[in-house]
């Protein structure tokens, strides 16, 4: 680990002015990093795949860790709260069960007191060949990707080429399914994009996961009131019962007629995509049936048909869809 300094922001604008970085042309690796649980960031720093100059901590900043009600059913999500505080927190419980589900999914008890909402969105791949000092693979400003022919097992099915490592996020599925939108403050000031449009593909910038620029950062998640939000679900294959990341995860939520057909669907899939992967496809098809097991077959099929295995991971294909259809089975209950 390089050394660093160490600052403690005690407003959202004394943290973008902390990370603005020194000079025009700066390698986004050595660009200042805020600082939220740290999960994330200490390991990647201490491996070099961050070499940053300045850590802005943004726990100190007062009531970045809300979660209140925007008055309308839907919610407002401070990028500090904790993971544990959206697990926990009873109105996300009973309106956004998906949600609730999707964070208690996260790591362990210990990693989700302290890890946040802003952090999960934004933690780096997990891809073995990008998190090893002595691999220089193309995500870290080298020529190739290793995991194209190399060990892929664990990479993405969805969304590369380019490079191929996989988002890691729990929260950014299911948060996408149920249309949240985010807040990013920076040097140029205050937008709010919908979270389906803040990550993107490595044939974007294969450098970054996400539309932050230098000096951004996301300050809050909105969460709308929506006719499907109480009816999500957030379901996860992982190898391990803890301390895991997803090999596979479906974020799905429906709106039921009265005649217990749909009306609107939402599928999102994790673990599969080098993006939060999102199959309108597979919602259009479900729309006016009734989530028979055929129907949700074909949906669940629908959903990987144009998954891109590689060498070793195309077991990924037919556990995805067993889940797509565990999940549209679940909220029929």
């Amino acid at each position: 680990m390089n050394a660093f300094e160490w600052a403690n922001a005690g407003t959202v604008e004394d943290a973008v002015r902390l990370l603005k970085p020194n000079g025009d042309k700066v390698d986004p690796d050595e660009a200042p990093r805020p600082y939220g649980g740290g999960q994330d960031l200490l390991t990647s720093m201490k491996a070099y795949i961050v070499r940053p100059p300045r850590v802005v901590n943004l726990k100190t900043i007062a009531g970045l860790d809300h979660i209140e009600a925007d008055g309308k059913g839907g919610l407002r999500i401070g990028a500090a709260a904790t993971i544990t505080a959206v697990e926990e927190h009873p109105e996300i419980k009973t309106k956004f069960p998906g949600l609730a589900e999707a964070a208690a999914s996260i790591a362990t008890p210990q990693i989700r007191n302290l890890g946040t909402v802003g952090g999960n969105l934004c933690q780096r791949p997990r891809c073995w060949y990008f998190r090893l000092e002595n691999y220089v693979c193309r995500k870290k400003g080298g020529k190739e990707c290793f995991a194209d022919g190399g060990e892929n097992k664990y990479n993405a099915i969805f969304g590369g080429g380019k490079s191929n490592y996989v988002h890691p996020s729990d929260l950014a599925p299911m948060l996408i399914a149920l249309g949240a939108t985010a807040t990013i403050n920076g040097p140029d000031g205050t937008k709010t994009v919908p979270l389906k449009d803040f990550f993107i593909l490595p044939s974007q910038d294969v450098r970054r996961e996400t539309i932050l620029k230098d000096g951004e950062i996301v300050t809050e998640i909105q969460v709308p009131a929506s006719p499907f939000a109480a009816k999500s679900t957030y379901l996860k294959f992982k190898e391990r019962d803890s301390l895991d990341f997803a090999i596979a995860a479906v974020a799905a939520a429906v709106e039921l007629g009265a005649d217990k057909t749909v009306k609107q669907a939402r599928l999102v899939l994790g673990g599969v995509g080098t993006i939060p992967w999102h199959v309108p496809k597979a919602e259009e098809h479900l729309a006016g049936k009734a989530l028979s097991e055929e129907a949700v077959a074909e949906a669940a099929k629908i959903a990987l048909q144009d998954a891109k295995p590689m060498e070793k991971n195309g077991y990924k294909t037919p556990l995805t869809q067993t889940l797509v259809r565990r999940a549209l089975m679940k909220l029929n209950a």
